[in-house]
């Protein structure tokens, strides 16, 4: 789908699962896209031809080249080393570096471009991590971010991206978790399930805020193109499920049976601290991003999960 008013647009971690499918999608509709990479040689092996590659080598250290930005319409930020490993220290600080430090010297980048030739707009990751562990109702935009380690790591984290407000457009996306046909948590999640080991986790109440890839690309081109996202955006669909709800519709697209209870205990025994991801959760919708008139791709969890594995 081609757009009217093409723009040049600046991409980090356009190598990731969400990465390429967005830099494939902003491609495809006519807009040039430049990506930021710590290996280009890689990077051009795995997005397509006419993508513009600069090396940024150490995100968390250094900011990227000026020459890359300049005169760019947007920058896209997808930077983060992954959450799901186990958290050691060592661990936890890469994760929080990844994410904190490198967004800081992007933005300082950003603003380091003169005004005349300096993006408007800037689309930075975010995680709905930021609302810590809650039940039911299911919150908004507008909600209080969790105590602990890691929705505090998503607080500094957008503050960070939100530095940049007073001088450009900036949203922050929450995103939940992504189902897509490869990597995020569709990939980990599968060999039990089809092994008919899979069910829900730690009594399977908590809630799992989940979106498909295409929404989630979708969400952040809508959060791109549209100059009223501004802020915090959820990047969810439209109806959270439970992790035993979510369990037995995995089981069904698989045909597969998903009603082995895994406890808590086994969990955290297998991942440590990080198992605090997969036994607590939050029901989040999508406030802001229906209220910029998104229509989802797969709003049913069903469907999205058929077109995930398909």
């Amino acid at each position: 789908m081609s757009t009217d008013n093409p723009k040049r647009i600046v991409v980090t971690g356009a190598t990731g699962t969400i990465g390429r499918q967005l830099v494939n999608a902003l491609v495809a509709r006519g807009d040039s896209v430049i990506a930021l990479t710590r290996n280009p040689d890689a990077a051009r092996a795995k997005l397509p031809a006419g993508v513009e590659l600069h090396q940024w080598a150490d995100p968390t250290h250094q900011a990227p080249p000026t020459v890359a930005l300049t005169a760019a319409d947007a920058v896209i930020n997808l930077l983060g080393e992954p959450i799901s490993q186990r958290w050691t220290s060592d661990a936890k600080q890469r994760i929080r570096d990844s994410r904190v430090n490198a967004t800081r010297n992007l933005v300082q980048a950003i603003l380091g471009v003169p005004a005349d030739n300096r993006p408007g707009t800037f689309v930075s990751q975010s995680a709905t991590g930021y609302y810590g562990p809650r039940e039911a109702p299911a919150v908004d935009e507008s909600a209080e971010p969790g105590s602990d380690w890691l929705a505090q790591v998503v607080v500094a984290w957008e503050g960070e991206a939100l530095a940049a407000s007073a001088q450009l457009r900036v949203a922050v996306t929450r995103t939940g978790v992504v189902l897509a046909p490869d990597g995020g948590a569709l990939e980990k999640m599968l060999p039990f399930f089809k092994a008919g080991i899979g069910g829900p986790v730690a009594g399977g109440d908590q809630w799992l805020p989940w979106i498909h890839l295409d929404d989630v690309v979708g969400g952040l081109i809508a959060c791109l193109d549209n100059d009223q996202a501004s802020g915090p955006v959820n990047l969810v669909g439209p109806s959270s499920a439970t992790n035993a709800e979510f369990s037995t519709a995995l089981g069904k697209a698989i045909k597969r049976p998903a009603i082995l209870p895994v406890p808590g205990f086994a969990l955290k025994a297998l991942y440590g601290q990080m198992a605090f991801i997969v036994t607590t959760g939050q029901p989040v919708t999508p406030a802001a991003l229906t209220q910029l008139g998104y229509q989802f791709r797969y709003p049913e969890l069903a469907a999205a999960l058929a077109a995930a594995l398909n």
